[in-house]
């Protein structure tokens, strides 16, 4: 796939087919990522990837947390909610997904489901969790990991597969530590869905818009 077609082509998928990824592929995906831009080449990033019997154990260890009502606490908080022509755009994006899955407003069990599926990886037949230790901890170690996520979503679009990178999957970092084995000593940053796109499911037909190059960008000698 020609890049620039790659990199306005992705989108976030939630919707999978029940099909694995092979493992050969996954680690091809991953060798090729650890290229992202990472600061001074620190490259704090480390990976987690799941699939079979233990995924389906983290996914439903995930659910049983929130249907308890657990707070989440996760390593990597997500800061204030966005205000202003940011926060527009999230409420854009959440009524788009919310009419293509006829999910009313005041519909509370469709929308409790749907945060749900968010905490399975969207039911992906796999899934990569991304760390850092925690003495790479700093501002530079945030902006590789996110460069490294977007390097591992669009080297997936050339294995024909899909992927959705989401926070939910981390609120409950000691569940993910439990299960998988993850030290203490390890930042659990984000997670990242990847399989084959269900091209039926209605949520992968959202379209995001993107803000003109023009409202966005001053010149200066050029």
């Amino acid at each position: 796939m020609d890049l620039i077609e790659g990199i306005k082509s992705r989108k976030s998928i939630r919707g999978y087919k029940p099909v694995p990824v092979p493992r050969e592929t996954l680690a091809q995906i991953l060798e090729t990522a650890t290229y992202a831009t990472s600061a001074y080449n620190t490259q704090p990033w480390e990976f987690v990837v799941v699939g079979g019997e233990a995924l389906d154990e983290l996914k439903k260890a995930l659910e049983q947390k929130s249907m308890s009502g657990a707070e989440a606490n996760p390593d990597m908080e997500r800061g204030a909610t966005p205000t202003g022509v940011y926060r527009t755009r999230q409420v854009e994006l959440g009524k788009s997904l919310f009419q293509l899955m006829d999910i009313a407003r005041e519909d509370k069990e469709k929308r409790n489901q749907w945060t749900l599926k968010m905490l399975r990886f969207f039911d992906a037949p796999n899934a990569i969790i991304v760390t850092m230790d925690q003495e790479a901890n700093n501002p530079l170690s945030i902006f590789s990991i996110g460069s490294i996520s977007q390097t591992i979503a669009l080297t997936a679009l050339n294995f024909g597969l899909g992927t959705c990178i989401e926070h939910a999957p981390v609120y409950y970092p000691e569940a993910v530590r439990q299960i998988l084995g993850i030290p203490e000593s390890k930042r659990i940053v984000i997670g990242i869905a990847i399989g084959y796109p269900d091209w039926d499911f209605p949520a992968n037909k959202v379209q995001t818009l993107r803000e003109s190059v023009a409202n966005i960008t001053s010149w200066h000698g050029v």
